[in-house]
C-alpha cells in the first residue's frame, strides 16, 4: 500500500487512530488517549506562538522504513515551500516530536528518533505524559534543545 492509497480509502478517514505505513506498506495504527491529544494541542500552540514557521500535527513523513507520523512537528518557511505540494512530506521537518504513550516501548521510540533524524530532522523530542522532555540530534541525546522554545505550561493545571 502507498500513502496515497491510505488517503483515498474512505474507511480509514474517521478512525480515532494515528495511521502509519511500515517499510512493507502495511498499515500500523495506534490509538490516542484524550490526554495525549490534549498534550498535542498544547504543544502545537506553544510552538506556534514561539517559533517562526509552521506547526504540523500528524504530518505524514517518508522515512526509510515507510511513512511515519510525528505527533507534532515544526518546519521553517523554506521547508513548507519545498513540500507544499507533496501528498506526504518527502523529508522530515526540522523538529519532530513524539508524545510517549504508556503502550510505547523505548525501542519503538528510539527507532522513530533515528528515522526522523535520517529523514532530515535537526532535532527529535520525546515527551512523557508528565512533561519530561528528552532531546535528540545528530550527535545523539542532548541536554537541551537548539530551538528557542519554552515548554512551560505544557502539563500545568492537570489534576
Amino acid at each position: 500500500m502507498q500513502w496515497q492509497d491510505v488517503l483515498a480509502d474512505k474507511s480509514l478517514q474517521d478512525l480515532p487512530y494515528k495511521i502509519e505505513l511500515n517499510e512493507k506498506g502495511l498499515i500500523e495504527m495506534s490509538p490516542a488517549s484524550f490526554f495525549h491529544s490534549l498534550l498535542q494541542g498544547r504543544l502545537a500552540t506553544l510552538l506556534g506562538n514561539q517559533l517562526d514557521g509552521e506547526v504540523f500535527t500528524e504530518l505524514a513523513v517518508q522515512t526509510k522504513k515507510g511513512v511515519r507520523v510525528p505527533d507534532v512537528a515544526w518546519g521553517s518557511k523554506e521547508y513548507v515551500q519545498k513540500h507544499i505540494k507533496d501528498i506526504y512530506a518527502l523529508s522530515a521537518p526540522e523538529l519532530c516530536v513524539e508524545i510517549i504513550s504508556p503502550s510505547n516501548t523505548q525501542k519503538e521510540m528510539l527507532d522513530k528518533v533515528m528515522l526522523f533524524l535520517e529523514a532530515g530532522a535537526k532535532e527529535v523530542w520525546l515527551i512523557t505524559e508528565d512533561g519530561q522532555v528528552t532531546y535528540y540530534n545528530h550527535q545523539g541525546q542532548s541536554a537541551k534543545t537548539n530551538f528557542n522554545a519554552d515548554l512551560k505550561g505544557l502539563v500545568e493545571n492537570f489534576n
